[in-house]
């Protein structure tokens, strides 16, 4: 088949990054942090990574037949690619409400930005309640949809709290609250 009468569209409808992952209605909440880093990858794809791959595309167009050229074809997609991330990002940074943890007026409880020790029968743990945007779990950023940090919001130390994990009920105790 010709490729002229094969569909190639970077919708948002094939994006998987445009549908968003916060609930309905919800605010787009992210720490100072996580605004500056997710801004700094705007920047490196803007300024850097995306004049360097319509270079190489022009490039490679220059050398004639594109349909069997290789930098062509890569640098076409990954400028697709590169084009639906930086859309993305746009629309999450100006979406975003910005909330600086050290501002916190009320340090005893637990609120968005929160660091939170808690024991559970597996041990001590230590997590901070971030955007969904920034929430890495493997690093102790969870989004502040989890289950967890729902279940932590408002609490203090010494509260114990109950929250339905995918691996069933857990009962956890808070044992310190900071704001870094």
């Amino acid at each position: 088949m010709s490729k002229a009468f094969t569909k190639e569209t970077d919708t948002e409808e094939d994006d998987p990054e445009s549908v968003s992952a916060l609930p309905a209605g919800s605010k787009n909440y992210m720490t100072l942090a996580g605004y500056g880093r997710l801004r700094a990858e705007l920047d490196e794809l803007v300024r850097s990574e995306r004049p360097r791959i319509v270079e190489t595309v022009a490039w490679a167009a220059s050398n004639g037949d594109r349909s069997e050229n290789g930098d062509y074809i890569y640098g076409k997609k990954r400028l697709r690619e590169i084009d639906r991330r930086i859309r993305f990002l746009i629309k999450r940074l100006e979406s975003a409400t910005v909330v600086d943890p050290r501002e916190q007026q009320n340090p005893e409880q637990v609120f968005f930005g929160a660091t939170v020790d808690y024991e559970d029968e597996d041990g001590p743990h230590t997590v901070q309640i971030v955007g969904v945007d920034e929430a890495n779990a493997s690093a102790g950023r969870i989004s502040w949809i989890s289950p967890l940090a729902r279940a932590l919001l408002k609490a203090r130390e010494g509260d114990t709290v109950r929250f339905q994990s995918p691996a069933g009920l857990r009962e956890i105790e808070g044992t310190e609250v900071r704001y870094e």
